[in-house]
């Protein structure tokens, strides 16, 4: 396989409690990916939102990448430590960006979100994009995104194929800074990885339907678009994400490395495809870098 030079990629957990099993499939396809294209693998700590970080989760996260092997590259980051950085991307997306009072009901109730099925997100209406209502404060910030013609933003999803999304249509204007002031995630994200140079991003196919909004923020804020890599998520019994939301526990309780690599990095690397066998967690990597080249051979996939 050629390498592509110089390849950046990034694990970037959010430190709401110690990491899950399907937090590990995500964080050993990222750096499985970076290690086969000989490239660099850092880790940043997306702590923006405060309501949810657990004290001592992200020392947590790091032991536990460190005990399987993961080694990073550089120095880890904090979100929380680059406010700076997101403040600067708001004042330049300047008239972009309007205050809106709407709260989620109202937007769920919408007239155009009637028709919607009960999984799918609320479209945000409009409602505010021209000036607040009487009587209405603005709560949250959202990024204008252009009307006519519609905005429809697609990439080449390197697991999954073409993937396409009308942002005027089905999304509507997106939060950049969230009612309780926390940066939301689509800024903080986009404005770190252009920070960091990132070039190739690897993460679960949940997070497949924000990359539109990623990319458009990349685009008027001129920053360069990294290649994508969306990974199958881990689901529960009841069919949900496994996430901490739905009660999933840490695969780390500290056992000793053989026992954590039978329960936990073996049975990831079972569920991303690869046929891989080891007796140490040195001769894990060993075997699992060329097998997830060979891998990235049989790729896109179509769900």
């Amino acid at each position: 396989m050629t390498a592509r030079i110089p390849y950046l990629g990034r694990f970037a957990p959010s430190p709401t409690g110690p990491l899950h099993i399907g937090s590990l499939v995500a964080a050993i396809a990222s750096y499985l990916d970076a290690k086969a294209h000989h490239g660099q693998w850092l880790v940043r700590i997306e702590d923006v939102d405060g309501a949810r970080n657990v004290e001592g989760a992200d020392q947590h996260i790091l032991h536990s990448l460190q005990r399987c092997g993961m080694l990073w590259d550089g120095e880890v980051t904090w979100q929380t430590r680059r406010y700076p950085l997101y403040q600067q991307a708001l004042e330049q997306l300047g008239d972009l960006v309007y205050p809106c009072g709407c709260s989620r009901r109202e937007i769920a109730d919408s007239q155009v979100n009637q028709s919607l099925g009960p999984h799918q997100a609320p479209i945000y209406p409009g409602t505010c994009r021209h000036g607040l209502a009487p009587g209405k404060v603005g709560r949250a910030l959202r990024l204008k995104v252009p009307q006519a013609p519609h905005c429809v933003l697609s990439f080449e999803d390197r697991w999954f194929g073409h993937y396409s999304q009308d942002l005027t249509a089905e999304v509507g204007d997106f939060i950049i800074v969230r009612a309780d002031r926390y940066w939301a995630y689509q800024l903080a994200v986009v404005v770190d990885d252009g920070a960091q140079g990132i070039t190739d991003i690897v993460r679960g196919v949940d997070l497949i339907d924000s990359t539109p909004r990623q990319l458009y923020l990349q685009q008027v804020l001129g920053l360069p678009q990294p290649s994508y890599l969306h990974v199958p998520v881990v689901l529960n019994e009841n069919g949900d994400k496994m996430s901490k939301q739905t009660g999933a526990i840490a695969f780390d309780d500290g056992s000793d490395p053989q026992q954590l690599l039978r329960a936990a990095m073996l049975p990831a690397a079972r569920f991303l495809g690869l046929d891989v066998q080891a007796e140490t967690i040195d001769a894990f990597w060993r075997a699992a870098i060329p097998a997830w080249a060979q891998l990235l051979q049989t790729l896109p996939r179509q769900p």
